[in-house]
C-alpha cells in the first residue's frame, strides 16, 4: 500500500509539472480582417496571466492553408478565421483537436457544425448582393436572384471570380444552394450573356460599384449584408444606404480552434473560451462588421441602426463544399472562358 501511495504522489507530481510547463504567451493565428479594440485582451491576461500575441496574414485562404501545412506541429496555439468555406478541409487534415468552450451553451445550434467540438463558433456574417434602386433607372427592383437574369439587371451587376474572392466564392455557392447541381450551370450562363461584370476580387468590384470608393457605374453588387452598415456609419449626417437582397444572402460562420500539437492546449482553451465571452463578442461587430455568435453579447446601437436582418440564409453543409469545390469552380471558370 505504501508503495502504490508514492506512486500516486510521484504521478501527480508529474501531472502537476504538465500543467505548470504551459506558456503564459499564446499565440493566436489570424487572418489580416481579424480587428478587436485596442487593449481587448488586457482583462484576459489580468484574469489568466496569459499574454496573447496576434500574428495575421492574408486571408483566410492563406491561413487555413498554412495550418494544414503545418498540422501537429503548429507555429501558433490558436487560429482564428477558419470558416465554413474552408473548415472540413482544416478538419480532414487534423489541423485542430477538441476544446469545449465555454459559453458554447449560449450559442444557437445552427452555428456549431462541428459535433466534436474542435473549432468553435466565434461570428458570422453573410455575402448579399446589395443594391441601389435609385441608380437603377427602372420602376422595379432586383428582389430575387432569378430577377438577375433579366438583361437590365444583369448588366449593371458586379460580382466577383470565385477561383480568387472569397465573397465571389460565396455567392457562387449561393447560386447552387438555390439551384441545385442541375441549374446553377445555366444560371451562370444567362448572367453571361446579360453582361454580368466579373472581378479578381471584392475591392475591385467595389470601386466600381455607385455606392463604392471611389464609385462607378454599377448599381448591383455582391458584397456583405454589413455593407449598409459601413455605409450608415461613415456616410455622413444623410447617408445613402444600399438595399440587401435577402434572396441571395449566404451564410459565413467564422470559427476559432486550439491548434492540435500545441504545447500549451489549456491555456490556448483559455483564450478560445475569451474570444466567446460576451466581452469580445460584443466588441465584434463594429471592428469586424459581423455578428456576434453568444446570445449574452451586446448588439452595438450603431451597428443595429442600419442592419437588416438575415433570417433564412442560403447554406451548404462544409462536407459538400470541400468534396465539391473545386470541380465548381472549374465548371465556373468552363462558362467563363
Amino acid at each position: 500500500m505504501k508503495k502504490v501511495i508514492v506512486a500516486l504522489a510521484s504521478l501527480a507530481v508529474v501531472l502537476g509539472g504538465c500543467g505548470d510547463s504551459e506558456s503564459d504567451t499564446i499565440v493566436l493565428l489570424t487572418h489580416e480582417s481579424f480587428v478587436l479594440s485596442e487593449g481587448t485582451f488586457d482583462a484576459f491576461t489580468e484574469e489568466t496571466g496569459i499574454t496573447v500575441e496576434g500574428v495575421s496574414s492574408g486571408d483566410a485562404g492563406s491561413v487555413v492553408a498554412g495550418a494544414i501545412a503545418t498540422a501537429g506541429d503548429p507555429i501558433g496555439d490558436v487560429l482564428f478565421g477558419v470558416d465554413n468555406l474552408l473548415m472540413q478541409r482544416a478538419l480532414d487534415a487534423d489541423v485542430f483537436q477538441a476544446h469545449v468552450a465555454e459559453g458554447l451553451d449560449d450559442v444557437p445550434d445552427r452555428f456549431k457544425l462541428d459535433p466534436e467540438n474542435r473549432l468553435t463558433p466565434i461570428d458570422t456574417g453573410y455575402v448579399c448582393v446589395n443594391y441601389r434602386d435609385a441608380d437603377l433607372g427602372a420602376n422595379d427592383v432586383p428582389l430575387t436572384l432569378e430577377d438577375l437574369r433579366r438583361p437590365e439587371f444583369a448588366s449593371t451587376f458586379i460580382t466577383q471570380n470565385p477561383e480568387s474572392s472569397t465573397p465571389g466564392l460565396a455567392f457562387l455557392f449561393a447560386t447552387i444552394a438555390a439551384y441545385g447541381e442541375d441549374g446553377w450551370q445555366d444560371y451562370w450562363r444567362d448572367l453571361k450573356a446579360n453582361g454580368v461584370t466579373i472581378t479578381s476580387g471584392w475591392s475591385e468590384a467595389w470601386a466600381e460599384y455607385v455606392g463604392g470608393d471611389p464609385g462607378g457605374d454599377k448599381a448591383i453588387v455582391n458584397s456583405y449584408a454589413s455593407s449598409p452598415v459601413f455605409e450608415g456609419l461613415f456616410g455622413g449626417d444623410n447617408p445613402t444606404l444600399s438595399t440587401i437582397m435577402l434572396d441571395s444572402c449566404f451564410a459565413q460562420i467564422e470559427f476559432a480552434g486550439v491548434l492540435a500539437g500545441t504545447d500549451s492546449p489549456t491555456n490556448a482553451g483559455k483564450l478560445v473560451d475569451y474570444l466567446l465571452s460576451p466581452a469580445v463578442q460584443s466588441d465584434i461587430p463594429l471592428n469586424m462588421f459581423v455578428e456576434p455568435v453568444n446570445s449574452q453579447a451586446s448588439i452595438p446601437t450603431d451597428f443595429s441602426r442600419w442592419t437588416t436582418p438575415v433570417t433564412d440564409p442560403l447554406t451548404l453543409s462544409p462536407s459538400d463544399i470541400a468534396a465539391n469545390q473545386a470541380r465548381w469552380t472549374q465548371e465556373w471558370l468552363d462558362i467563363f472562358r
